[in-house]
């Protein structure tokens, strides 16, 4: 019986770190750190010409909001080309479309 207890018990220390990463906020913060590397490969890859003030500004505002606050309008050609790209990394990632910042409501 007591060898059945210590068991049970190993078992489930075992399983608390692996529920700790599924949780809602233990997500969020993977994919938030796994989008913020995209992002710089990205600048890396695409640079930073044709890319608005307002459009870096709006996108370092979702990267320290923890990937919540959604609210990039890509205007020009490069920064929709970033976006675009951005999107699909994300979506490679396992990430919904939806989890990007890009948006425009005007």
């Amino acid at each position: 019986m007591r060898l059945v207890a210590a068991c049970l018990l190993l078992a489930a220390a075992a399983l608390a770190p692996a529920q700790a990463q599924a949780s809602p906020q233990g997500l969020q913060a993977r994919k938030c750190a796994s989008y913020g590397q995209a992002w710089t490969e990205a600048l890396a890859r695409f640079g930073m010409e044709g890319l608005s003030a307002d459009f870096l500004a709006r996108h370092a505002a979702f990267l320290a909001s923890g990937c919540r606050e959604r609210r990039v309008c890509p205007r020009s050609e490069q920064e929709l080309a970033l976006a675009n790209a951005l999107t699909i990394a994300a979506m490679n990632d396992r990430m919904a479309s939806s989890f990007v910042p890009f948006i425009c409501r005007d």
